[in-house]
């Protein structure tokens, strides 16, 4: 008797979604379709059926993914151990140099796909208002008076949307120089010498010595 022929490959979930995250972020929701996906994949079209229902349940995979991994990770960054306001607010900037805890790219795509879909910018909304809640009770946390701690949590978070929305390029080395003048502008305290030497450290970043 012949072997029974193996069930042909469907992928995974993380697989499809992976797939459509970078779809996502190469050429806007527009191209977050199934046949496609099936396409880049290598894998047949129905078998995208084993994982989700239809092309709306994958945009809300995507939508939920995101929320975990950038406002989520924002958030825990907010919350990190830290033994002053300037510390917290090196974990914070973590997330800016750090994919896995925040994706930038991801979020200009997310923001894009806002401008042509009601729901998604109210997402957003969502997103932006508990982020700048949560730099806000940071700022609590260290004696900073509510009023003041909610302008300093916005200005943070609006400066860095900037950078997102104007797809700001720097080199490391330019972007780790500007750092401490950051953290002095949004504290009103400068970060201490060995505050930045954990943060080098956690980057893989060795400033170069002055001449």
């Amino acid at each position: 008797m012949p072997p029974t022929a193996s069930p042909p490959a469907k992928g995974s979930r993380d697989v499809w979604l992976d797939a459509a995250f970078d779809l996502l972020i190469e050429s806007g929701v527009d191209s977050v379709r199934i046949l496609p996906l099936a396409k880049r994949l290598k894998l047949s079209r129905t078998s995208f059926y084993w994982f989700f229902k239809d092309r709306e349940a994958l945009l809300d995979a995507l939508i939920a993914r995101w929320r975990e991994k950038n406002t989520l990770g924002l958030v825990r960054q907010t919350e990190a151990y830290a033994e002053n306001i300037a510390e917290a607010m090196l974990n914070v900037f973590d997330c800016w140099l750090n994919p896995q805890l925040f994706d930038s790219p991801l979020e200009f795509a997310m923001r894009s796909w806002a401008l042509q879909s009601a729901p998604v910018e109210r997402e957003i909304e969502a997103a932006d208002a508990e982020r700048i809640d949560a730099l806000t009770r940071m700022f609590e946390r260290y004696g900073v008076e509510p009023l003041a701690a909610n302008v300093r949590g916005r200005t943070i978070y609006l400066t860095q949307i900037g950078y997102i929305s104007m797809k700001t390029q720097e080199p490391l080395e330019v972007r780790m120089q500007r750092i401490p003048d950051y953290v002095e502008i949004f504290t009103g305290q400068p970060p201490g010498p060995r505050d930045l030497k954990r943060f080098h450290a956690r980057h893989g970043h060795s400033p170069t010595p002055p001449r």
